[in-house]
């Protein structure tokens, strides 16, 4: 095997890794508290991805319900499903190519989440009778995206035939 071939597999296992870890941080960052607000002093609401859905589905917001899950839910865990299908599997077929083109211009929504979040807050802080106190399973979530996009550009270089 050669130096180059070596150095390609080391990279991969390290990528297969770093999903795993990201896919861990991805579960903490929808089930644990992202953020509690806090009305007038004395109403606070702490919520996580996972209960926010659970609420808007008890309140019969179905259409936001099927949208935020899907963005922040499915589309994110498709990816990095698909990602360790790709880096499991790391011949560069055409199949394989078109695959990782799709998840790689598939990332330009990965931060669609974070962001909204972030408007989310903006949008309470500025109000003058509530307040937000930020937790880690923002932070877990905001992790698990950028790996994630990291994780795939990485494979991205490695599967490019113009590489080898």
């Amino acid at each position: 095997m050669s130096p180059e071939k070596t150095k390609s597999s080391i990279e991969i296992q390290l990528l297969k890794l770093l999903l795993i870890c990201s896919l861990g941080m991805f579960i903490a960052g929808i089930s644990t508290p992202m953020m509690t607000i806090t009305k007038l002093i004395f109403l606070e609401n702490s919520f996580s991805i996972i209960s926010a859905l659970l609420d808007l589905f008890e309140r019969g917001q179905y259409l936001l319900l099927i949208l935020i899950s899907g963005l922040s839910i499915a589309l994110p865990f498709c990816k990095i499903l698909l990602l360790g299908w790709v880096l499991h599997y790391n011949n560069r077929s055409k199949k394989l190519t078109k695959l990782i083109n799709l998840i790689h211009n598939y990332g330009r929504w990965a931060m669609l989440d974070v962001l909204v979040v972030a408007i989310l807050l903006v949008s309470v802080k500025l109000g003058a009778i509530a307040s937000v106190e930020v937790h880690l399973g923002l932070y877990w979530f905001a992790a698990a995206v950028l790996l994630t996009m990291w994780v795939t550009h990485r494979t991205v270089v490695l599967m490019d035939p113009k590489n080898h």
